[in-house]
């Protein structure tokens, strides 16, 4: 019986090893649209690749959770940014801007598409942006940005592909 016992554990490793792999997740990638990459020097090219990656990040963990894209490819281009506040780059360009009081209408556009385990292709669009200076809730550079990052991540967790 001690004998028994000792193979337990062998047991429950080999038991969740043999269980069925997870699926893969899905590869996103982020790239810059013409317009934005003309920007890319008066925004500065690390927010901006931050901003890139942030976008994968945010629009990856969302998918995660509901796993309809796994296998999928998604491409997306970040065709717009536009910042809360003045980047590092603008106020080293500018010296008398002041980075606290200094606000703007921020926001992002995102389109690009998706391409499905199954081979099928499936459009993405996405933009937003404050109306108004009375919009601007957050106190970082790129509020707006990333609140349009996460309503993106959303809209494609909930199966909406193209709004605006």
């Amino acid at each position: 019986m001690r004998r028994l016992s000792s193979f337990a554990p062998l047991a429950a490793v080999l038991a969740f090893s043999a269980a069925p792999a997870m699926a893969e997740p899905a590869l996103i990638s982020v790239s810059l649209g013409p317009d934005l990459q003309d920007r890319t020097e008066e925004l500065g090219a690390r927010e901006v690749q931050e901003q890139a990656d942030r976008l994968a990040e945010l629009v990856g963990r969302a998918l995660a959770r509901e796993g309809e894209f796994d296998g999928a490819r998604i491409e997306l281009v970040l065709t717009d940014l536009r910042p809360n506040r003045p980047t590092f780059q603008q106020m080293a360009d500018r010296p008398g801007l002041d980075g606290h009081r200094s606000r703007s209408i921020g926001g992002a556009a995102i389109e690009g598409r998706i391409t499905t385990s199954d081979g099928r292709v499936v459009p993405v669009r996405y933009d937003w942006f404050s109306s108004s200076l009375a919009d601007v809730r957050g106190l970082n550079t790129w509020s707006d940005a990333d609140r349009a990052y996460r309503r993106l991540a959303v809209n494609l967790a909930d199966g909406r592909y193209v709004t605006r």
